[in-house]
């Protein structure tokens, strides 16, 4: 699976440091991975939940969100958002 973009990781960690080495090893465990579903992707990464068309994963034991679209035929996942649990708590991302 390709991720897009690992800049958007980068600009987070440039903000929150914490969360550089977890964001890379869920980049890592994407590119290694294919995924034809949503249950393929459960299996690699318990703390993901799907809301709506958009994939939540759970980072740095929470901490952190990590929000993108998943194109399972494509191959392709677009990172969207990622923020703290406090602002993901707001749901500005929703939107």
């Amino acid at each position: 699976m390709r991720v897009i973009t690992n800049r958007r990781l980068l600009a987070f960690t440039a903000t929150h440091a914490d969360a550089g080495e977890p964001l890379q090893a869920w980049r890592k465990v994407m590119e290694s991975g294919g995924y034809a579903n949503f249950a393929d992707l459960r299996q690699a990464f318990r703390g993901v939940d799907k809301v709506s068309d958009l994939h939540v994963f759970n980072i740095a034991g929470n901490k952190y969100r990590l929000i993108a679209f998943v194109h399972y035929g494509r191959q392709l996942c677009y990172i969207k958002h990622v923020l703290t649990h406090v602002e993901y708590d707001k749901g500005a991302w929703k939107k």
